[in-house]
């Protein structure tokens, strides 16, 4: 009855996980998705309408393009006539000052020039003065007009009519009367006389000049409800294309209120569960051992959400084309770090809910689809950035080759086609050489172990490895000889290779710690000899444990550390177990004392690595190296491991494990082959 409700309490746990990551899900992908409404069209000037006819639902105007709009309003902003106010009180101010100066003369003139550029003075604040800035930015328009407002009456006045600052003061050292005096009146600053009496009148130009902007009409026509827009085939042509921007424009305006919006979230919604629960029975189907990995569910959720939240904010802000962002890089993640499968399936899954979010769904599907299938194909494991960089590029040759083959589809010139998209793709197959120093983020945060780290751990040279062929010589060769062994099976049975050759190299590190009690670092004295059974089982089984506390230190991966605990499984120090049980033949043995702390291999990697050290250690114990002992010992000892269980939890077949006892007995039998012995010359033979 427990084991029932523990049975019972595990299957909705995890009936509980799945809704869990669908509900996160698609609730975090939905919230970022665009609220498009509507239909949606794809259609390019000089291109064929490639829908059925489209018929008008209603009244809408014919909006003008940005371009023409902006036109128009900068003709009107050229056109518009500023308005100055008359400041008459200037020039009084101005020639009452100036007989203040110079009243009693001017030092070099005749005491009759004072009136006489009075009398100019006069005459030019009466033609009008204006800003020498201001002056200068309308004159360059010979048509320019201002508008002249003198008290109710506002007249109309060319720019050229009316003079600056500066011309003013020119003008006025101008006249025929004063001129041979020249010289003399420059040096009375007669400037300081002259000021514009001409003010623009800012808040009044800003209000008219915003009230006839916004008089311009934003639409040049309409269409009528049930009026043919373009039938199916018809070119699309500026006039055209200027209307179906106007029917979606329209559609979309209409589209806004709030129980529409509420209908493209349930839409939106019930598309991307449909989505993500096929993607979650597809794990639970095929992949059920990923939902024990909390990790692992952890990375596949996160690639496959993450992208349609990117595509989104960009088509939200208009932020270059999607066709940037490397896609593939989610399938090179998954397929490195778990399997190609659930590549595929992952990334399909990832782009049909960023479609959700584009425009031209049926392009961006096909070409995101080719591109994943090419990365997977391309890449089996990431552990050289040459792999990397021929996968981008055959990437992008796939995206540009599929893309020009569904615009041949449509068009007939290639002159013709849009180019522009190309250059999309290759900034994508930049994009996506980042995939290898991101791989070291994807490894920490969800904790997978790449062939590039593997390769990292297996150089001999580093600290731990070279500390252990100091201490423990012959722990190190026995290591490397099961790595290469275990390697060379893991190739022929499909397995990870460069995973076990690692895991081979640390899973003795245990030893380490008391190197001169284990046979293959001694030099013909064996310190357990002298020691009871219990305490000699003790220390040879201690390597387990302290294995594990050096790769802590160290802080090596999990996956090295499952090495450490299974190459030994629930196994028995058999050599002392069986001694002790010889001498005490009428106790009962506590079996514990003499049985490995670990678990039993739970991958095909493990499997491979125990019977490789088992067959490896035991056959230095050979008393002669012939085919047949090999063969006898290799057979022996993995039948009693299958015979003991050991392999029960693991995911080998005996396909695998006829392979592996095949590549044992080949291996052993080349190393311990021993050459013939050549016969020695007799003496007095001539030579």
């Amino acid at each position: 009855m427990s084991r029932f409700r523990i049975t019972t309490n595990h299957y909705w746990q995890n009936i509980l996980t799945r809704a869990a990551l669908i509900a996160i899900s698609v609730f975090v992908t939905v919230w970022f998705l665009p609220r498009n409404s509507g239909p949606i069209f794809r259609y390019d000037i000089g291109k064929p309408w490639m829908y059925s006819s489209l018929i008008a639902q209603f009244d809408f105007p014919v909006y003008k393009t940005d371009a023409a709009v902006k036109a128009e309003k900068d003709s009107i902003q050229k056109a518009f006539e500023p308005y100055y106010d008359i400041d008459k009180g200037i020039e009084g101010a101005q020639i009452t000052r100036y007989f203040n100066d110079y009243g009693k003369g001017m030092p070099g003139v005749p005491k009759s020039c004072v009136s006489i550029v009075a009398n100019r003075l006069h005459e030019l604040y009466q033609v009008g003065i204006v800003k020498t800035a201001e002056y200068s930015a309308m004159v360059k328009d010979s048509s320019a007009m201002i508008r002249v407002v003198d008290g109710k009456n506002a007249t109309s006045v060319k720019v050229s009519a009316v003079m600056s600052v500066m011309s003013a003061y020119e003008r006025l050292l101008a006249e025929p009367e004063l001129q041979p005096y020249k010289t003399a009146l420059q040096k009375c600053n007669l400037t300081e006389y002259i000021v514009a009496n001409l003010i623009k009148d800012n808040e009044r130009c800003e209000a008219e000049i915003n009230d006839i902007l916004s008089s311009v009409p934003l639409a040049s026509g309409m269409m009528l409800a049930g009026q043919k827009i373009i039938d199916r085939g018809e070119i699309v042509d500026e006039e055209l294309h200027r209307v179906l921007d106007s029917f979606e424009r329209e559609t979309k305006r209409r589209s806004a209120s709030r129980s529409t919006i509420t209908s493209t979230v349930v839409g939106q919604s019930l598309f991307v569960t449909i989505v993500i629960l096929l993607f979650t029975l597809y794990l639970g189907l095929f992949r059920k051992d990923y939902f024990d990995k909390p990790r692992s569910i952890a990375m596949l959720y996160v690639m496959i959400t993450v992208f349609p939240i990117l595509v989104s904010l960009m088509i939200e802000h208009n932020v270059l084309s999607v066709y940037v962002l490397p896609f593939a890089i989610v399938p090179v993640f998954i397929r490195v770090f778990m399997d190609s499968r659930t590549a595929f399936v992952s990334h399909v899954t990832m782009i049909m809910i960023c479609a959700a979010a584009v425009k031209y769904q049926y392009e961006f599907i096909i070409v995101q689809v080719v591109s994943g299938l090419v990365a997977i194909y391309s890449l089996r494991e990431l552990s050289q950035r040459a792999q990397l960089f021929k996968t981008a590029l055959l990437v992008v040759l796939a995206s540009s080759g599929v893309y020009l083959a569904m615009q041949l589809m449509q068009d007939n010139s290639i002159l013709a086609m849009d180019h522009s998209i190309y250059k999309y793709f290759i900034v994508n197959g930049i994009l996506l050489l980042f995939a290898y120093p991101m791989m070291l983020i994807v490894e920490k945060t969800f904790g997978f172990v790449s062939a590039v780290t593997l390769i990292e751990l297996s150089n001999t040279s580093k600290d731990l490895l070279r500390q252990l062929s100091e201490v423990a010589p012959g722990t190190f060769q026995h290591s490397i000889m099961v790595g290469n062994l275990a390697a060379e099976i893991a190739n022929k049975i499909g397995a990870k290779a460069q995973l076990v050759r690692t895991g081979a190299l640390y899973h003795d590190i245990g030893k380490m710690k008391s190197p001169a009690f284990f046979t293959e670092n001694q030099a013909g004295v064996n310190p357990l000899n002298n020691m009871p059974r219990t305490d000699a089982a003790q220390i040879i089984i201690s390597h387990i444990t302290e294995g594990l506390k050096i790769a802590e230190t160290y802080n090596l991966p999990n996956e090295i550390k499952d090495f450490i605990i299974t190459h030994h499984g629930t196994g028995k120090t058999k050599f002392f177990y069986i001694s002790y049980k010889n001498e005490h033949p009428d106790e009962e043995v506590d079996e514990s004392l003499f049985t490995y702390p670990g678990t039993n291999p739970f991958t095909r990697e493990q499997a491979i690595l125990m019977m490789a050290d088992t067959v490896e250690a035991a056959s230095r114990s050979l008393p002669e190296y012939t085919e047949e002992s090999i063969s006898a010992l290799v057979d022996k000892l993995i039948e009693q491991q299958i015979a003991d269980g050991f392999y029960k939890h693991c995911p080998i077949t005996f396909r695998d494990i006829a392979i592996a006892k095949q590549v044992l007995i080949e291996r052993l039998t080349a190393i311990y082959h021993t050459r013939i012995s050549y016969p020695e010359l007799k003496p007095g033979t001539l030579s």
